[in-house]
Formats: structure tokens, C-alpha cells, sequence
């Protein structure tokens, strides 16, 4: 389970993808379970099940499915099991909210039921149609053993309704399926639809036969029911297979405010793009940004390396399968991320749970014009409870303090420091400028540097053995320019045995010249999402302390670097629970 990064031979990799013919859904029921037989009593402590991220009260759940906002309420279809804490049997569950934070769980919007999709209803997104209407694009298993895949539509039944209990799916079904040349097991999860000129678009994910080039699939409609494949993919690259498409236009560099899809998709040229794909071999969530022309139906990325080489992620730990939506009420995109266990089976099935999605994030184009900037959607902060503040603390080398006077294990901190100086920064390897999580693994918190490791220890039992380190690192390149590395190093987070624990780590660009940087960490009982220098780097953990649980866990500011560090200000809130679908 997590995120394994393995360096493998292209053959090596081509041979992988012909074996994994399924998605990623079927590799995760094919994981083997841990060798131990018994479970530790804290893996099934309801103090390591989340306090205010979203899930249901129990069972599997993966990729978040065609979020929108509609007549009032914010939805959240997601992939879900009824049945266990593994995955198998996938539907897409249903939820809505009037604020992100606050979830109520609504009857399963659909199921399997109709012969395109009898044995299997897997990811997509959701349009809204032109008269106001939500429709739902998504992929239907039609093969027992194989797992074929085509993509169908639904609608639903009464457009009257708010909360949009009851879907249909008309009789046209499939909308679309693989043709002679196309791989049938890499073609799925639908992008939300876009319309420029006279014809609807959308793109399916896929993977061109006996290659490993990625494709991100373009079909185009008139009248949302009889689709017609482009004669070339939007765009591609060989990365390996592209599942769970997104592609979205982004306002000016700097300006916050989101962009809807099929508003700016007709404006060919004039906004910026952003093609996202996740890949089922590293686990993890890639974008580039670029020009997109709907004339000759060709997206280009900003950076033509950008699709291989030093890839900008959403975040750059334990975050996949992502989906962004239009908030048409505060004129923003929206981004969610499903987060999977790093435990065992054999701990998911003991507890009953496995899979949550992120906090929401709020994201636009950064002042640069080169990355995404991501932010919690700012209705999180009503949860908070009275604040901890400590300022103009200096940390000297090897030393660090506790933040005492709240209940650390589900809270929000925000942090900024000041470094003295950057003199002591240690010459960069530019052998690792496009490995940033290998150097963590090799830098992590614990060894010591010139400038940093600094940061934060959460979810820290009182005599240190546990604790998860959230940290900046700083380097120097041969031009003596800073290089900031931001870590996650959960590899003392727990005690307990079986448990997959990697370092996770991303650049941040970010100019440090001035000494100062931010972090903000959202500890969740047994999540840790963080977002470094205003949102520029994001990295989400899931952890499982076996002693710092509850009231037994610690905050502490560190520095194991050779410089001094300054807290200039720190405040910590605790956070209160949301409802949370029925839990």
C-alpha cells in the first residue's frame, strides 16, 4: 500500500503495465495482508480515525467522483465499498454540504444496474449541461474477468431536487467505447465536459497499446449523447498510463479567482490550462500548465520537458486520484484528493475503515505563472478553537521546545520562521533535482545540516521515540542560489511494526533571501497535511502513532541545523469536530 518510488528499466516498467491491464481499483484488491496475525490495540483506536477530514462512518473508499455545487449544496460522489474496508464492489457513494466542512451521507447515487456497467461503475466527473442540468460521465465495467472498460452517462431524475437523490441512466448508454487500435483495459474516469465553438469535449484517460505513452483521450459531441473520437489525443507523453484526467482553464498569474470550464474553453489561447494525470505507477498526482487551441484541438505545455522531467505535483505525498470542481458562489476552483491507508489489510479490515479524502483546497495560478498555489477552503477555520500563540522565539542549534496549551492531535498550526542567515547552507547535489523525496529519505530530520532541518515535530509521544517531522532544508546550488526542500519524515512516527512509513518531500519555489518562510500543518489524529511558503508545496502523511494518541500528543518546534532560527510567529488552534456523514 502508500506510495512505493521505485527506478525501474523501461522494459521493466513496459512489462508492468501490460501485466496491470486493470486500473489501479483491481491492483488494490490484489494487495496481500500483512504476515502478522494479531493487530495492535492502537491501529483499531478510535483515536486514530480522523477528526475532521471526510469519510464515511466505516468501509473502503477511494477517488473522489464529480464534485459540484448545485442549487445551494456542495456534492461529493466518491468510490466506495459497502461491503468491506477493502476494495471490491465499488459504487459511487453520495454526500452533501452547504460549507466543505460539515458532510451529510446521502443514498448511493448510482450502482451497477444497466449491462454497460453490471460489473462495475468506476470514476468520472459531473457537467453542467447547458439548460442547468448536472450530468454525470463515468466509467461501466461490461465484462465479468476483464476488465473492459467504456463510459457512460447519467442524469438526474428530478433536476428539481437540491440534494439529487435519484440518477437515470438513459438508454443510449455507453457513450463511448474502444475501438480497433485502442487498449480497452487502460481507457477511463471521464473529465468533466467542456464546450467550445459547437461541440461538447471530454477526455478519458488511456494508455496507446505496447507503449508507454500516456494519452489523454479527446472526444467531442453535439448534443451531450452521441460522442466521436478525435483523430489525436489532446495531448501525451510517455509517462505510462493517465487515469483520472482533469483539465481546467486557471485565471492570470496571481489572481485567486477560479475559472469555469466551459465558460473560458472556447477562448482559444487567451487563458492558461492545466492538464493534470495521475499515474498508477509512482501513486501520485502530475500537472503541467499550458496553451490550449480548440481549433486544432491541441494542448502544449508551458515547460515541453514538463510531462517527465522535474513534474510539478499537486502534493507530493500520499494524494491521488484527484478531481477539481467550479464554485460558481466565491468564484473559485476547488480541488479534492483521496489520501489511502499506510497500514496493512489485515489493520483496515480490523478497524473497519480505510481511505479518506483531503481538506478541500482552494488553488490558483501562482505570480510566477509556473506552478499551482493550493490553500485549505478558508470555511475550515470555523472549526477552530481558541488560539496558542508564541512569538520571537529563537531555536538554537539542536534544541527545540514544546507548544503547550492545547490538545495537539487534531488541530491547525500556522508557523513562520526567520533563519539568521544562510551562510551555512550545504552545497546541493544537482543529481537530486528531480528526486527531491530520495534526498529526504538520505537528509531526513534527525540528521543534521547547516540550515535546517527545522520545523515542526507533531503527534510526538512525551519521550520523543514517536513523532512525525514537518521541515524545511536549505541548499546552495553552484551559483550559491538557495534550493529549499520541504520534508515530511514520518519514519519515527510509530512503534508499531507492519506499517509503511516514507519520506516525502518536494522544492520549493520559493525566494528565501530574506530568511523568512511559512508552514501550515492540519494534524488529523493519523493524517498530517501540510502546505509549505503560502501553499507553493503541499505534502499529506498518514501516520498511526501507537503512543502519542489523544491527550498524549506533543507539538514541538526543532532545529537540527548549525544555524539559529527564529519563530516569529507561531499560533495553534484546536480543532472542533464537523458532522461527518452519520459518524
Amino acid at each position: 500500500m502508500g506510495n512505493p518510488k521505485w527506478v525501474l528499466a523501461p522494459w521493466a516498467v513496459l512489462l508492468l503495465l501490460q501485466l496491470a491491464s486493470a486500473s489501479h481499483h483491481a491492483r488494490l484488491s490484489l494487495e496481500t495482508e500483512a504476515a502478522s496475525p494479531s493487530v495492535p490495540a492502537s491501529i483499531v483506536s478510535p483515536l486514530l480515525r480522523t477528526g475532521y477530514h471526510f469519510q464515511p462512518p466505516m468501509n473502503w473508499i477511494n477517488d473522489p467522483n464529480g464534485p459540484l455545487y448545485y442549487k445551494g449544496w456542495y456534492h461529493l460522489f466518491y468510490q466506495y465499498n459497502p461491503k468491506g474496508a477493502v476494495w471490491g464492489n465499488i459504487i459511487w457513494a453520495h454526500s452533501v454540504s452547504r460549507d466543505l466542512i460539515n458532510w451529510i451521507a446521502l443514498e448511493p447515487a448510482i450502482s451497477p444496474s444497466i449491462p454497460t456497467d453490471q460489473y462495475g461503475v468506476w470514476s468520472g466527473s459531473t457537467t453542467i449541461l447547458h439548460d442547468g442540468t448536472p450530468a454525470i460521465l463515468y466509467t461501466g465495467i461490461d465484462r465479468p474477468s476483464v476488465n473492459y472498460q467504456i463510459q457512460n452517462i447519467a442524469l438526474p431524475k428530478n433536476a428539481s431536487d437540491p440534494l439529487l437523490r435519484e440518477w437515470y441512466k438513459p438508454g443510449y448508454n455507453p457513450i463511448a467505447v474502444p475501438v480497433e487500435g485502442m487498449n480497452a483495459t487502460q481507457f477511463r474516469d471521464p473529465t468533466t465536459a467542456w464546450f467550445a465553438g459547437r461541440h461538447w469535449r471530454m477526455l478519458v484517460g488511456g494508455l496507446r497499446p505496447g507503449t508507454l505513452r500516456g494519452e489523454a483521450i479527446l472526444y467531442r459531441s453535439r448534443d451531450f449523447k452521441h460522442w466521436v473520437r478525435a483523430k489525436h489525443p489532446l495531448h501525451s507523453a510517455l509517462t505510462g498510463m493517465w487515469e483520472c484526467p482533469d483539465f481546467f482553464p486557471v485565471g492570470k498569474a496571481g489572481v485567486e479567482k477560479g475559472l469555469d470550464t466551459s465558460e473560458y474553453g472556447a477562448a482559444a489561447g487567451v487563458e492558461k490550462h492545466v492538464l493534470k494525470n495521475s499515474l498508477d505507477l509512482t501513486r501520485y498526482d502530475y500537472y503541467t500548465i499550458g496553451t490550449y487551441d480548440n481549433v486544432k484541438e491541441r494542448y502544449v505545455p508551458d515547460n515541453p520537458t514538463g510531462d517527465v522531467y522535474q513534474r510539478l505535483q499537486y502534493d507530493y505525498g500520499n494524494f491521488y486520484a484527484s478531481k477539481t470542481f467550479f464554485d460558481p458562489v466565491k468564484q473559485r476552483r476547488i480541488l479534492l484528493g483521496w489520501a489511502n491507508e499506510s497500514d496493512s489489510v489485515a489493520h483496515d479490515k480490523a478497524k473497519g475503515w480505510a481511505g479518506i479524502q483531503a481538506i478541500p483546497r482552494k488553488i490558483w495560478l501562482d505570480p510566477s505563472g509556473k506552478q499551482l498555489v493550493q490553500w485549505p477552503v478558508e470555511e475550515l477555520e470555523k472549526l477552530r478553537g481558541k488560539p496558542v500563540n508564541v512569538g520571537d522565539k529563537v531555536v538554537k542549534p539542536g534544541q527545540h521546545f514544546e507548544v503547550t496549551g492545547l490538545q495537539s492531535y487534531q488541530s491547525d498550526v500556522e508557523v513562520s520562521f526567520e533563519v539568521s542567515s544562510l551562510d551555512k547552507a550545504e552545497p546541493f547535489d544537482p543529481a537530486y533535482s528531480n528526486d527531491a523525496q530520495k534526498l529526504c529519505g538520505i537528509k531526513g530530520a534527525d540528521v543534521k545540516g547547516g540550515v535546517g532541518p527545522f520545523g515542526l515535530w507533531v503527534l510526538s509521544s512525551a519521550d520523543l521515540a514517536e513523532k512525525t517531522a514537518v521541515f524545511f532544508r536549505v541548499f546552495k546550488d553552484g551559483y550559491g542560489k538557495p534550493i529549499v526542500l520541504m520534508c515530511s519524515d514520518p519514519t519515527k512516527s510509530s512503534l508499531t511494526p507492519d506499517l509503511y512509513k516514507p519520506t516525502f518531500a518536494g522544492f520549493v519555489d520559493t525566494d528565501i533571501s530574506s530568511g523568512k518562510i511559512s508552514l501550515r500543518s492540519l494534524i488529523d489524529r493519523s493524517v498530517v497535511e501540510s502546505f509549505g511558503a503560502g501553499g507553493k508545496t503541499c505534502i499529506l502523511s498518514r501516520v498511526y502513532p501507537s503512543m502519542a494518541l489523544g491527550k498524549d500528543a506533543h507539538l514541538h518546534v526543532f532545529n537540527n541545523g548549525e544555524t539559529d532560527i527564529k519563530v516569529s510567529k507561531l499560533t495553534a488552534w484546536e480543532m472542533k469536530r464537523p458532522l461527518m456523514n452519520g459518524a
